[in-house]
């Protein structure tokens, strides 16, 4: 399984915008669809976006269309999520997933590798 690390979480204000970095190692990222998730306070984990092995076919979540772009540069083995017009309720630990797979998937349960997650805070 490949390993994930995440980096570029910090505190923002309303209306900010913060890039999220995910580096992977020890496997084919090729092989990989890359997912970011989110988990706020007393709240469950919740899907936010992903993206295909090839980079051509992406997903987001309504709550973040228009807003968070994911995007991955296989030659560096990382995905990003960028991450504007922020919102207080933006506010939570944002975690990097992949899974091994040619689809697009959004399942939680098909994501194998999991990052440690980066604290994302958004003032108002």
């Amino acid at each position: 399984q490949v390993q994930l690390v995440e980096s570029g979480g910090g505190l923002v204000q309303a209306g900010g915008s913060l890039r999220l970095s995910c580096a992977a190692s020890g496997g084919s990222f090729r092989s990989y669809c890359m997912g970011w998730f989110r988990q706020a306070p007393g709240k469950e984990r919740e899907f936010v976006t992903a993206i295909k092995w090839s980079g051509t076919n992406t997903y987001y979540s309504d709550s973040v269309k228009g807003r968070f772009t994911i995007s991955r540069d296989n030659a560096k083995n990382t995905v990003y999520l960028q991450m504007n017009s922020l919102k207080p309720e933006d506010t939570a630990v944002y975690y990097c997933a992949a899974a091994r797979t040619v689809v697009l998937t959004t399942r939680p349960s098909d994501f194998g590798s999991w990052g440690q997650g980066t604290q994302v805070t958004v003032s108002s």
